[in-house]
């Protein structure tokens, strides 16, 4: 499934592994983020950070009326505020989406995998 964006030259369809790979990408980008997590760990038998090729895996995209809604799956580092990475998370995906995509999103839901102690 795409979303269709309608423009008066025609419509433009972004899949959604550019959408997956643009909230990956800014999940990442934040500080105390290690990385993205799958969101079936026991069914996709995936207990590690995804790479780059893999951020649909971490990633749930949900059309809507008026937009979408994203679930992003991430990975903190310990130590870290979880409240504030979260935070951090939702609004950078949100603006991400609108600068390089022009999507907006009605709700970024955040959901924290694991916990990893980050190495010194």
């Amino acid at each position: 499934m795409a979303v269709k964006i309608k423009t008066k030259n025609g419509t433009i369809d972004v899949s959604n592994d550019v959408i997956a790979t643009v909230v990956g990408g800014a999940s990442t980008d934040n500080y105390g983020v290690v990385g993205m997590a799958s969101k079936n760990q026991i069914r996709d038998n995936i207990n590690e950070i995804l790479k780059r090729e893999n951020y649909a895996r971490g990633v749930v995209i949900k059309q809507e009326a008026n937009g979408i809604a994203i679930d992003v799956y991430i990975i903190v580092g310990y130590g870290t505020k979880i409240s504030e990475i979260s935070k951090n998370v939702q609004s950078k995906v949100k603006y991400s989406l609108e600068s390089m995509l022009g999507i907006s999103a009605n709700s970024v839901n955040v959901f924290v995998q694991g916990v990893k102690l980050l190495n010194d």
